[in-house]
């Protein structure tokens, strides 16, 4: 498309994860077998995929997990390897463990990961608690903001930034939801989802301003 390869914008970003699914496809097609969808809970409240890229499977093994979960389970199976006496595959997995979260979309810097997600759209286990409580039980962004002062401690998040994340997880969850309104299927594991064909029903022109509005005026309170 002409796009130079040094301008490392959305459209580098997001052309390379619908290739990735491309050639993922073709593969199946040779082998006569599907393209399990990798994406999680969180990922799909955040919109945090390529439309159409990673996005996109023909089933979504984790599209009710949520990304703390998903950690929990990866210990779990690093645990049991381990027992097993799989000692490469356990080490593999806490390698993984201890990898920071990203799409790796853009260059490494000096060998590193460049691009990490939780510096970009903000902590998982914020997002995960928001999600929940959003989805499990309906809580208004004040009910959901003094649930979280209490459940996470000044040190590991001050007012500020939970109010900041809580305003992201708004934001991106109201203006992502047509990539969840064509999500491939999945099966359901807890007692929330977010697939059209389940538990969620939501319009993908909904607007976020009632929920917006209560938060600006959280922003505005003092302790």
């Amino acid at each position: 498309i002409g796009h130079d390869k040094e301008v490392h914008d959305v459209t580098y970003e997001n052309c390379q994860a619908r290739e990735r699914t491309q050639v993922l496809m073709d593969i199946a097609n040779s082998t006569n077998g599907i393209v399990i969808g990798t994406g999680d809970l969180s990922e799909l409240a955040l919109g945090w995929c390529t439309y159409n890229g990673d996005h996109m499977s023909m089933y979504g093994v984790n599209a009710s997990i949520p990304k703390t979960l998903v950690r929990h389970l990866v210990a779990w199976f690093s645990e049991e390897a381990e027992e097993q006496n799989k000692m490469q595959l356990s080490q593999t997995l806490k390698d993984i463990l201890d990898t920071p979260v990203s799409p790796e979309l853009l260059p490494p810097t000096q060998g590193d990961i460049s691009q990490k997600t939780e510096e970009l759209v903000g902590p998982y286990e914020l997002h995960d608690f928001f999600l929940y409580y959003v989805l499990r039980f309906g809580f208004s962004p004040r009910k959901i903001f003094f649930l979280a002062r209490q459940a996470f401690t000044s040190k590991e998040y001050s007012r500020e930034v939970i109010l900041k994340w809580m305003q992201a997880f708004y934001k991106r969850f109201f203006a992502q939801q047509f990539k969840r309104s064509c999500m491939p299927d999945g099966a359901k594991v807890g007692t929330v989802n977010l697939s059209p064909r389940g538990d969620w029903r939501m319009p993908s022109d909904a607007s976020a301003r009632l929920w917006q509005n209560e938060l600006e005026e959280l922003s505005k309170e003092h302790d």
